[in-house]
């Protein structure tokens, strides 16, 4: 994850060329002023893990999985059930994707193992975004055979039928007019919206709940699924540039050998930093909480240079985790030093940084409440230069410096095949990422096949392939607007299964963040430790919408 998002701030925001714009353990890298903030998109098998990157690594002391609670310092990584082996199913007549995976064994109908369960692989290879040719024949029984397109599309029509069937039986209970029968395509691409809003939930979840606006965010899409997921989930989410590195299908192998080596520590402290009615800062508090830290920091650099470390090449951060006195809401805030700032506005940046942190994520912030400290954390990170980036040059054979003129040429496709997108289907050609030079630019629709995962370039979408081999396509979300415009009609018409699917998402991903702010806000033990409350939306004539459970 980490190695994607540092990347893709190398690779736009890095000035110079050469030698001085390499990329380097060190971070030591002419940059321009303004950073754009990343959402890690890492979409595997059963799972989507999404996180955010700003400068650093956001992380939380506590997680909850499965209902079971995990208190221990880690990445803030949020994950929902929907990979590529999620299962598609049609129930109480909306779309649904997972949380339950057709496995492994005997896999998706795709796979040729005997499997019966669709997913979401399977609608992939339906609408021709996954091309059986660029596959290793290791399918089958004897795991020899290619992925079966036959035997899917066989599996989309029983289920079509079945869909059809059961919209037509609920329009007739409900005395309304026969809908529109859907096709096979239809109902494919059905689920993978379905699936593209399931992932986009969690994305809203760690950028809206915390008061960022996701659409000012750039999509860093990586693990075997998420290129081909990604143009779509950036259209839904309003985000205008999607970033694929080169390495995209492995890049967690390839990150554990450019990982930093961090060593924590973290101690209790109990203290006032600043009282809540005179704003005054409390400097003995302070002088304490910093002398326990520098007494951590000396722990976590001896720890450092016992693995190999030279003291010169690791570096600290002191964080305090600090709260409002009465509630529970406790925030690690870092350090954060500017050369024109005096000691004592050091001092105050904690003060700032938590104000502006709480009222950007609650909207509000709580006047006349002292603001103590809970603990003292120090971060020791030993920087690790194991793997040096190279240019495509190096790596496929083409020149260092190539004439730009040649990359405005269209590239010569190594295939042209039919794909399904909104508009229908679409002559797509199919393009090798090691035949093409860096500088070129791909207009969707096209698919470009990297070697570690497929790169679905939807219309309106255009690629271009950085020198490290690393795609930046710019998203045209406009396209979703236009999509998105509806005709007002005096006559009912009938409830499409697919957008009642998606609302359903959405609705239920607000309520679930309003009872998130209001346990996390609260002062009452009631809803606070005994979460005795629920959060619901309500339509305008009082019917309920979607209720939200407690968290």
């Amino acid at each position: 994850m980490g190695y994607a998002l540092t990347t893709l701030e190398d690779e736009t925001e890095t000035e110079g060329d050469g030698d001085e714009a390499e990329i380097n353990a060190l971070g030591n890298k002419k940059r321009t002023a303004k950073r754009a903030p990343v959402i890690g998109f890492d979409m595997g098998g059963t799972s989507t893990d999404v996180s955010r990157y700003h400068g650093r690594f956001e992380q939380v002391t506590e997680t909850q999985t499965a209902g079971v609670t995990i208190q221990a310092p880690q990445l803030d990584i949020t994950t929902v059930a929907a990979g590529g082996g999620s299962a598609l199913t049609f129930k109480s007549g909306t779309f649904r994707v997972g949380p339950e995976s057709v496995g492994s064994e005997p896999g998706p109908v795709c796979y040729k193992k005997g499997g019966t369960k669709l997913s979401v692989t399977d609608a992939n290879v339906m609408l021709g975004r996954i091309v059986p040719e660029y596959f290793p024949n290791i399918f089958g029984t004897g795991e020899n055979e290619p992925l079966d397109v036959h035997a899917t599309r066989v599996a989309f029509e029983l289920e079509t039928d079945a869909i059809n069937a059961a919209l037509a039986e609920n329009a007739a209970r409900n005395g309304e007019q026969k809908p529109t029968e859907l096709s096979t395509e239809d109902v494919a691409l059905g689920y993978l919206r379905v699936a593209n809003e399931t992932m986009c939930r969690p994305i809203r979840q760690i950028t809206e709940s915390k008061g960022h606006e996701t659409s000012n965010h750039v999509l860093a899409a990586f693990g075997g699924a998420g290129p081909q997921h990604a143009c779509s989930v950036a259209r839904a989410l309003g985000i205008k540039k999607v970033f694929v590195h080169r390495f995209c299908g492995i890049l967690s192998a390839y990150g554990m050998g450019l990982a930093d080596v961090v060593e924590e520590t973290q101690l209790p402290f109990v203290g006032v930093l600043c009282d809540g009615v005179s704003g005054t800062l409390n400097n003995e508090t302070l002088d304490r909480a910093l002398a326990l830290a520098q007494t951590l920091k000396t722990t976590v650099v001896g720890d450092l240079c016992e693995q190999g470390f030279d003291r010169n090449a690791t570096r600290s951060e002191i964080f305090l985790n600090l709260r409002y006195d009465g509630t529970d809401t406790a925030m690690m805030i870092a350090e954060e030093i500017s050369e024109t700032e005096t000691e004592t506005e050091v001092s105050f940046s904690f003060v700032r940084a938590f104000k502006q942190q709480f009222e950007r994520e609650y909207g509000f912030d709580l006047a006349n409440r002292d603001l103590r400290i809970d603990d003292v954390r120090v971060r020791g990170t030993g920087v690790s230069g194991l793997v040096r980036r190279e240019p495509i040059g190096g790596c496929f054979g083409h020149e260092k410096d190539q004439n730009k003129k040649k990359n405005k040429i269209a590239p010569t496709p190594d295939t042209t095949k039919q794909v399904f997108f909104d508009n229908g289907w679409c002559d797509t050609p199919i393009f090798l990422i090691e035949t093409l030079p860096s500088g070129v630019v791909i207009r969707g629709p096209a698919v470009i096949m990297n070697g570690t995962a497929t790169c679905v370039i939807e219309p309106g979408c255009d690629a271009t392939l950085t020198r490290f081999g690393d795609l930046k396509i710019a998203v045209d979300v406009a396209g979703l607007e236009n999509r998105n415009e509806t005709k007002e009609t005096s006559q009912p018409t009938p409830v499409d299964p697919v957008n009642l699917s998606i609302f359903s998402n959405r609705f239920m991903g607000i309520a679930e963040q309003m009872g998130r702010t209001l346990q996390r806000t609260a002062v009452s033990t009631n809803i606070k430790e005994r979460l005795d409350f629920s959060c619901a939306l309500f339509a305008p004539d009082g019917g309920l919408v979607v209720r939200a459970f407690p968290i």
